[in-house]
């Protein structure tokens, strides 16, 4: 089983970046990292995924063209880059893994690994 760490995050004002990284653990190769998001009072939600073995990503569409995952040459960590944050965007992020499935990519039902989440606060 696949495990991650997670790091990033802090205060940023409206309009401003950040990038989170994640850092996956193990010898398997067939899995994908996912990046949720909750608000305090909201479920968590779906921001992207990246599939390990190919490097394809998913995005929600509420982050589409603001958010990129990406993954460094040698393979050891996948990056969440926030750009033109807006206030809405503040939540905690939650880095995960979890192997190929039907589940979708998009539900947390596809992760059996959680990272401990780390505070995005973007103040206006």
């Amino acid at each position: 089983q696949v495990q991650v760490e997670q790091s990033g995050g802090g205060p940023v004002q409206a309009g401003g970046s950040l990038r989170l990284s994640c850092t996956p653990s193990g010898r398997a190769i067939r899995f994908f990292v996912g990046w949720f998001r909750q608000a305090p009072g909201k479920e968590r939600e779906f921001v992207g995924a990246l599939r390990w073995d190919s490097g394809t990503t998913y995005y929600a569409d509420s982050v589409k063209g603001r958010f990129t995952i990406s993954r460094d040459d040698a393979k050891t960590t996948v990056y969440l880059q926030l750009n033109t944050l807006k206030p809405e965007d503040t939540a905690v992020y939650y880095c995960a893994a979890g192997p190929l499935s039907t589940t979708s990519v998009r539900t947390t039902r596809a992760y059996n690994t959680w990272g401990p989440g780390t505070q995005v606060t973007v103040s206006s």
